[in-house]
């Protein structure tokens, strides 16, 4: 059997993201969004989820970009009031554990607990940029997520073998990504690891996050021809490209367009279920 959660991220980055998971779950194949409670536009992205029942919610962890939404926290933010603008230097930082993992934890818990003081129902923690992909970051997320009773969690390694046959090499832009993502995977053992000690759930494995930004219709039909049996999770992106999201500081723009305009495609419902998905 395969299944496939469907998620969004950035849910709250802008009014144009919100309308865009709205619409791609009312008239396309989204399941699931991930709320990031320090974005502008946090609140309408709040009402739109308590509207959409069958849209599942979880929290994007934010640890990268903008403002906490706790205070006092030395180590997350370099010393400033905003979060590093840099995966880079997060990385770094995260690797040589320069980062406290009681900030860690107690801003994360800030996070899920002013979305579920807002009347949303969580069901799962997923992370901006997937920053829960280090050991150092991931052990107090899941005790954040525990303590609000919370079990499930995003598996943010994608494996070569949820890869179709050709695609990265065959995709302008795409190997050097690819490689980076795989790379990532040193980190894959210690994550089953972490589910197993805190008693967390996830899926088989994340697709999608190496085409991030470049994902249309062709390249979504590919992945799910493609996908494994198991469980798995599509990480997307969509929106709209306004003035607001350029002023966002996002990297992904009109690539949003075209992911929603294949999230709500007929071809990519009928792949679904001609693929029995």
């Amino acid at each position: 059997m395969r299944r496939l959660i469907i998620n969004a991220d950035d849910f709250g980055l802008t009014s144009g993201v919100n309308r865009a998971i709205a619409g791609g779950h009312r008239n396309g194949v989204i399941t699931s969004a991930t709320l990031m409670a320090n974005a502008r536009c946090f609140s309408e992205a709040s009402t739109i989820s308590k509207s959409l029942p069958g849209l599942k919610t979880g929290c994007h962890v934010v640890l990268i970009d903008g403002e906490p939404v706790s205070s006092n926290l030395p180590s997350l933010t370099n010393g400033s009031g905003r979060f590093r603008s840099s995966l880079k230097g997060f990385a770094q930082a995260a690797v040589r554990r320069q980062i406290s993992p009681q900030e860690i934890q107690r801003e994360t818990e800030a996070q899920i607990r002013k979305i579920q003081a807002n009347g949303i129902t969580l069901t799962h923690v997923d992370s901006h940029k997937h920053t829960h992909m280090f050991p150092h970051v991931l052990h107090p997320v899941l005790q954040a997520a525990r303590s609000c009773g919370i079990r499930a969690v995003r598996n943010p390694f994608e494996p070569m073998r949820a890869w179709p046959s050709g695609l990265a090499m065959k995709t302008p832009g795409l190997w050097l990504r690819s490689a980076a993502v795989a790379a990532f995977q040193v980190f894959a053992a210690e994550f089953h690891r972490a589910l197993r000690d805190h008693g967390m759930v996830s899926t088989d494995g994340t697709i999608g996050i190496a085409v991030t930004g470049q994902l249309d219709q062709k390249i979504l039909l590919r992945l799910l021809t493609a996908l494994p049996q198991g469980t798995w999770e599509l990480v997307c992106h969509p929106g709209y490209s306004d003035a607001e999201l350029r002023a966002a500081g996002t990297r992904l723009l009109q690539s949003r367009e075209i992911e929603l305009s294949a999230l709500t495609s007929q071809e990519t419902k009928d792949t679904l279920a001609r693929q029995n998905i």
